[in-house]
């Protein structure tokens, strides 16, 4: 093994030791049925940031100033690839709902707008009395400031962009390797809900999940760009990024591990 291979090792190791990477939150979701409040409530948060982290914005733009042409293909793929997501996830969400409401809260899945404007309804139930929230959008202190990471996106100067490439790299791992099967463990191996991988309502969580997954996918993009990119110099840099996402993340499944899960 060489000494860049070592060197994304313990990137990958900084992403893999950091306390979210195996969050309580996915154990106690995966515990129990969740009512539909608490699900709402939930999915309200994660969407918007799922969302946040799709576009590539100025990114790719970013990379190419510093001469960092393969890895801009690399993310712009991954963003192309994302497109679509949105209302995939939103009729997963309505369904969990419904099972969880036992009759039907939403009754056209396919209504994406319609959807969320249900969760957002559930979260200002659960989490709106929170130091912080929002109720224009809906959201806590914990997630406005887990999407303004990704807002970031904007900038191209050289910084930015290698805090960006971090915030890449963590995200991919955190969603192939956490989220993602986070999610598997509470809506279809605990059979709280009866359903399964193959469900057209669950078609996100297919398309995300396992070895073809987008997820994998992504993160094997996100390994070959920090490979052509971690030097003495930008290292510092990219773990800035890594961590700044890593402790964002951690906040919000605090507040809702804490306010929806526990609580509610």
């Amino acid at each position: 093994m060489n000494d860049l291979d070592l060197a994304i090792n313990g990137l990958t190791d900084r992403v893999m030791r950091h306390r979210v990477f195996d969050h309580p939150m996915f154990r106690r979701w995966a515990a129990a049925p969740l009512s539909a409040a608490q699900s709402g409530a939930l999915f309200h948060q994660m969407q918007n940031f799922c969302a946040a982290t799709r576009p590539g914005l100025a990114f790719p733009q970013g990379l190419r100033k510093l001469g960092l042409t393969r890895q801009a293909e690399l993310m712009a793929e991954i963003a192309d690839s994302e497109q679509g997501h949105g209302p995939d996830l939103a009729r997963m969400a309505g369904h969990i709902v419904n099972l969880g409401a036992g009759s039907v809260v939403f009754d056209d899945l396919e209504g994406q707008s319609a959807v969320e404007a249900g969760l957002k309804r559930y979260s200002d139930q659960l989490l709106g009395g929170l130091p912080g929230y929002d109720r224009a959008s809906g959201l806590t202190r914990q997630a406005r400031e887990a999407i303004a990471i990704f807002r970031q996106r904007d900038r191209t100067d050289p910084e930015s962009t290698l805090r960006n490439l971090g915030i890449a790299f963590a995200l991919e791992l955190i969603s192939n390797r956490s989220l993602i099967p986070g999610e598997k463990r509470a809506l279809i191996d605990s059979g709280h809900y009866g359903l399964g991988l193959d469900d057209p309502e669950m078609h996100y969580l297919f398309d995300h999940w396992g070895e073809c997954g987008a997820e994998q996918q992504h993160e094997q993009n996100v390994r070959l760009a920090i490979a052509g990119a971690l030097n003495v110099e930008t290292r510092p840099l990219i773990e800035a990024g890594i961590d700044a996402f890593l402790d964002a993340l951690a906040a919000l499944w605090d507040v809702i591990d804490s306010r929806v899960l526990q609580n509610a």
